[in-house]
């Protein structure tokens, strides 16, 4: 943990940031309920990228369908943590394995999770409650805002530090000449990525979102309060924005890394949503998860090495991934006019 702050806080020092300048007129959007386009992304490399329990055919509860953050795999994120605890508890789920560690392009990787979502729907017969970690709560909400059929096919939303509107801490690591990978840039503060995932409304009926952060997170940032980057507001599905802080006060320890896959509040209000209608309810949540460690799931004899690997895989991926100079283009299905 103590490296990843180190890291994060050098990306901070190596470039000054100031919020950029109001955006030029945004361009106008897709209607919300137009008609998503075809997928580009081959139909065997879709039909590889999922994993799912055995359980998950023809379940008999909502399958809960995991969404990787930036630098990881699914593996590597979820499943020495989630996957061990619902495994415990019966409880049948799937992931999604996003292209090169989803660090290419976001609008690709949204395709993975459309087809996701529909996948894990059609063999279970019921609807999808979907977990998702960074970069990994906006693929599903891009999927949703492009591609309105699969508004009712969907249940509980629940992200972990998700950068819903960019961070400022991202654009200390995109420096105009050095650049950074494509998923970073469309992570960059109001970004262009970010602006069309939000455009029109950014949540929709039917749909209960639980948004889950961390005051102390050092990737994701501002997320000081509601107001913050990982929050939503608004558009007709029901919503909770909470912090780990307003669980459990004294924690000043969370960080990125640990909302997704080890912290025991961030499991406890996430587990509140998945077993309740709605979102999560912050009244509802034990205190005594401030008490605890670790989530359930996580083996204490192995965390050393289980989180070794994850914040291994990041630290490589964010310093070879190769970079580009500029935020991917916009696809032409997100404008009104195509």
């Amino acid at each position: 943990m103590r490296l990843y702050r180190v890291l994060l806080a050098a990306a901070l020092l190596a470039v000054t940031v100031s919020a950029p300048a109001a955006a030029a007129e945004s361009p106008a959007f897709a209607p919300v309920a137009r008609p998503g386009p075809a997928l580009s992304v081959p139909a065997g490399e879709l039909a590889k990228s999922i994993t799912c329990t055995a359980n998950a055919t023809a379940a008999t509860e909502n399958v809960v369908l995991f969404v990787q953050g930036t630098t990881v795999t699914p593996q590597q994120d979820f499943g020495w943590n989630w996957f061990h605890a619902l495994d415990a508890l019966g409880r049948p789920y799937c992931a999604v394995t996003e292209p090169d560690q989803a660090m290419s392009d976001a609008q690709v990787s949204a395709e993975y999770v459309v087809n996701a979502i529909r996948y894990v729907h059609r063999i279970s017969g019921r609807k999808v409650d979907i977990l998702g970690h960074s970069q990994g709560g906006t693929e599903p909400r891009f999927a949703l805002r492009f591609w309105p059929d699969l508004r009712p096919m969907v249940d509980d939303y629940v992200a972990f530090g998700a950068t819903n509107h960019g961070s400022l801490v991202v654009n200390a690591m995109c420096p105009p000449v050095a650049g950074c990978a494509p998923a970073l840039w469309q992570q960059t503060f109001n970004s262009n990525y970010t602006r069309a995932m939000n455009s029109g409304q950014e949540t929709f009926p039917g749909i209960s979102y639980t948004d889950i952060y961390t005051r102390t997170d050092e990737f994701v940032q501002p997320n000081l309060d509601s107001t913050g980057t990982t929050s939503l507001h608004g558009g007709g599905g029901q919503i909770t924005n909470v912090a780990i802080q307003d669980i459990c006060p004294a924690d000043l320890a969370s960080e990125h890394l640990a909302v997704g896959t080890y912290d025991p509040a961030a499991y406890a209000i996430a587990m509140d949503a998945l077993t309740h209608p709605g979102p999560a309810d912050p009244a509802r949540v034990s205190r005594e998860a401030c008490g605890r460690v670790f989530m359930p799931g996580v083996d204490p004899a192995r965390f050393a090495t289980d989180y070794g690997s994850a914040l291994g895989a990041v630290t490589t991926e964010l310093a070879l991934h190769p970079h580009v100079s500029s935020e991917p283009p916009l696809k032409p299905y997100v404008y009104a006019g195509n």
